[in-house]
């Protein structure tokens, strides 16, 4: 049998640590899990939720995949959406890109990468739909860049029309869906200004 010793190591001794912090925090973590936020970010494993924002384990519901893409036809992202806003009750749903995604980078590129494209397709629409801004870019790391925070609001206004969204509004349920982004290369995360707690301002976003 294949196993990986070095990572059940690394677990045993995460677990040692955590308890001789706090003896309680395992007993507390199996009560009621009860986040305020649900992160939507990319799959990138240099992107770690939880920790870039400070938060411990039952704080944030995360969903991750490439490119952090809401797409109408994915029930894997609508499930986890619909479980945080339906029975989780939370107040904020961040999507979070960061610059110099590979998921974006590849969307870019006039080449095959296999099943991936299929998945990275919404992306080149958000390329066509902003082409004028983008070509006046000379700089290509600041154009996948800028494609990256568009991206992000675009799959904002995804989120944010979703019936499960629209229900929450329409029931008068407090959420608010933001749109950030992080820097790999100093570890901050940026506020994009993209920030809908109801139709009226998913109606001034969109026009």
């Amino acid at each position: 049998m294949n196993k990986l010793p070095r990572l059940l190591d690394n677990n045993r001794r995460w677990a040692s640590k955590i308890k001789e912090v706090d003896p309680n925090f395992f007993r507390n973590l199996k009560k009621q899990h009860a986040p305020e936020y649900l992160w939507i970010g990319c799959s990138d494993s240099r992107v770690p939720a939880n920790e870039i924002v400070g938060l411990l384990p039952g704080e944030l519901f995360v969903h991750r995949n490439i490119a952090n893409l809401v797409i109408h036809t994915d029930m894997n992202c609508l499930a986890v959406l619909q479980y945080a806003v339906d029975i989780l009750k939370v107040k904020h749903v961040i999507v979070c890109g960061h610059f110099g995604c590979g998921g974006v980078r590849a969307a870019m590129e006039n080449r095959p990468h296999g099943l991936v494209d299929n998945w990275l397709r919404p992306i080149g629409e958000i390329w066509r739909r902003n082409r004028a801004e983008l070509e006046s870019i000379p700089d290509e790391s600041e154009l996948i860049n800028r494609l990256c925070e568009l991206n992000v609001r675009g799959q904002v206004v995804n989120v944010c029309n979703t019936t499960i969204l629209q229900d929450a509004w329409r029931r008068g349920q407090k959420i608010t869906v933001h749109g950030w982004i992080y820097d790999l290369g100093d570890g901050l995360l940026k506020d994009l200004g993209v920030c809908v707690s109801s139709p009226k301002e998913l109606g001034i976003l969109q026009e």
